[in-house]
């Protein structure tokens, strides 16, 4: 094991010793995940759920939101913001996959290679690392560790990855670092701990449980 590893898991365990085992909201069906993660794209977890309730009210069945006219996904999404992209972008998305596979049934992804299974996820547009991750993850248990603005600022400031390496590459090589095991729990305490203490403008260094093994919490501390 590496000394960046050996690190990685130290901060994955104080972490766990802080906030416990987290849990993921009920764990959606892989299709389901997938629309819902393209909702929650620049908007917040509320009006994510807001958006994807709303639209699986107002539509019987995942084939009835692909059929749909495309006014009728938009007005059903406003809540989650951008929804004159994001409903276009699944209805595109619902199509291409039924036009692919036959049908909107995703479990044949628990069949595939990690990697075939990610990219074939990631071909479609709106689509990108996270997402895919998202749905590896937490709907088929796969090991994949999804890397958004919190797990991305925080992984920096502790040092875990370089600094200048985009967000989409952070993907693989956080998952080359950590265990697969510790992925899910890494990743919810990641954003946790983001959320709370590591703020984007001003961490509250004093109260973090990783302040004694984070570069920049050592340096806020001793001022």
């Amino acid at each position: 094991m590496t000394d960046l590893a050996a690190q990685a898991l130290q901060i994955y365990r104080l972490l766990l010793q802080h906030y416990g085992e987290p849990q993921w909201r009920n764990p959606l069906p892989a299709l389901d995940e997938l629309v819902s993660t393209i909702l929650s794209q620049n908007t917040n977890d509320v009006n994510r759920d807001k958006a994807f309730e709303a639209l699986r009210r107002r539509f019987p069945s995942w084939q009835a939101v692909r059929d749909a006219a495309a006014d009728e996904v938009v007005e059903s999404i406003r809540v989650a913001g951008l929804a004159n992209q994001k409903g276009p972008r699944i209805q595109q998305v619902l199509q291409e996959i039924t036009r692919e596979r036959g049908d909107l049934d995703l479990s044949f992804l628990n069949d595939l290679p990690l990697e075939e299974a990610r990219a074939w996820l990631m071909k479609f547009k709106g689509v990108g690392p996270k997402t895919a991750a998202i749905v590896l993850c937490f709907s088929l248990n796969r090991p994949a560790f999804p890397v958004d603005t919190h797990v991305y600022r925080v992984t920096g400031r502790l040092g875990l990855r370089p600094e200048t390496m985009p967000v989409d590459a952070a993907h693989l090589y956080l998952e080359a670092l950590l265990p697969p095991e510790t992925y899910y729990a890494a990743h919810l305490n990641l954003i946790r701990l983001g959320r709370e203490i590591c703020h984007a403008r001003k961490p509250a260094c004093l109260t973090c449980p990783l302040g004694a093994v984070c570069p920049i919490g050592r340096g806020n501390i001793s001022d």
